[in-house]
């Protein structure tokens, strides 16, 4: 074992306690008070300058070297629980009805504290460390929030890192690679509205708007399948279907609702996806007398693209953690709010293998039975502190 990971397996025990308290107590989107407190404690706890309330619940802990190098970069992690009940039936499981930790922002919290308690410890490098602690990543803006309230003018930083953890892949494995990473991720919500009525009378007088839905559902796959160019990838995905018509199965109608969620990898495929998918709502209820439709579409992430030299470096200190194996990966679909740090930052985002759970199960996050991993702790902590020592070596 490295001299670096023996000091971080002397604390190991304290890290796991932090995780797990966290854990336990989840806090979703903006309302990390609880959680931000914590981390605010610890860093001051251990030697590092805290500002708090960056971006409503954010925290910025900034770390100066011994030496004076003017150079400074930014290590990044997420907050957030989500609004599922948690099913594990671990110990230290929610005790919130309805929220927990179901995509491992508490282990992301957790791994960054305790890189920020080694390098406030021995500040062996040249220049700044900003460990980034941003709230409401599921969704809900946390990164442009923290961008609004000028994180980077008030906390320099020429480059930005992130980290996601990766159910199934084994612990001690990291993955990335350089370009396209993560999707953009939007959410869309689509009404059709008309006269409603009885289904077995005057059917020729009506408005059906249960076809008029069938016929958008299908529709939307064409946009994929006709509209976005052939070689680029988007993913267009009903989630929720509605019908309001009373309670009675003889009843039409009156409003139909469809809403899912939108994902590519390109700002100019978000652009086809979401002019079409106004023009075919439009076109289906033109000819129809008393009929409307709403189209509500609202994008919630932008790409996340890994930049070049970023990407070599991000690769290079995971390369140089202890007993850790570097693999290149394919895009994903997935969606991710650090894209907007990237954009305002050259930066790379990572991925490190979570392992499986105690029974062999690779539970994926966002499902009730998720939990981060402890044994990943060791190496998500070294690979923040080497990725700082490397980018900022004197």
């Amino acid at each position: 074992m490295n001299p670096l990971r023996t000091s971080i397996e002397s604390y190991q025990d304290e890290l796991v306690a932090i995780r797990r308290d966290l854990h336990a107590n989840p806090e979703t989107g903006f309302e990390e008070v609880r959680t931000a407190s914590i981390v605010a404690g610890k860093l001051r706890e251990w030697g590092v300058e805290v500002t708090e309330g960056v971006g409503r619940t954010g925290v910025v802990g900034t770390i100066r070297g011994n030496g004076g190098s003017g150079r400074s970069i930014g290590l990044r992690a997420d907050m957030d629980a989500l609004p599922i009940h948690e099913a594990t039936g671990l110990a230290y499981a929610s005790r919130t009805a309805g929220k927990m930790h179901a995509c491992g922002h508490d282990g992301h919290t957790t791994m960054l504290l305790g890189a920020a308690r080694y390098l406030a410890q021995h500040r062996n490098f040249s220049g700044t460390v900003n460990v980034i602690f941003q709230p409401a990543e599921e969704g809900l803006g946390g990164a442009p929030a923290m961008l609004r309230d000028g994180l980077f003018d008030r906390f320099p930083c020429e480059q930005v890192f992130g980290l996601h953890n990766s159910p199934g892949s084994p612990v001690g494995t990291f993955a990335l690679r350089e370009g396209p990473l993560m999707a953009a991720s939007g959410r869309f919500e689509v009404t059709f509205t008309g006269k409603g009525g009885h289904a077995g009378m005057m059917d020729h007088a009506r408005f059906d708007l249960t076809t008029v839905l069938a016929r958008y559902v299908l529709a939307l796959q064409d946009i994929v399948a006709k509209d976005v160019p052939a070689g680029e990838v988007a993913v267009i995905r009903v989630g929720e279907l509605e019908g309001h018509g009373g309670t009675s199965l003889n009843i039409m109608p009156a409003k139909v609702y469809v809403g899912g969620t939108m994902r590519c990898f390109t700002t100019a495929v978000q652009e086809v996806i979401s002019r079409r998918m106004e023009e075919v709502a439009q076109s289906l209820v033109l000819a129809a007398a008393d009929a409307a439709v709403e189209v509500r579409l609202r994008w919630l992430t932008i790409p996340v693209v890994n930049a070049g030299v970023q990407t070599k470096a991000a690769a290079s200190a995971a390369g140089s953690v202890g007993g850790a194996k570097v693999e290149s990966m394919e895009p994903i679909t997935g969606g991710e709010d650090f894209a907007y740090m990237m954009e305002a930052r050259p930066g790379a985002f990572i991925f490190m293998g979570n392992g499986t759970a105690d029974d062999g199960h690779p539970y994926g996050v966002h499902t009730p039975k998720y939990d981060f991993n402890d044994k990943a702790i060791p190496y998500g902590v070294e690979y923040w502190v080497r990725l700082a020592q490397q980018e900022l070596g004197r």
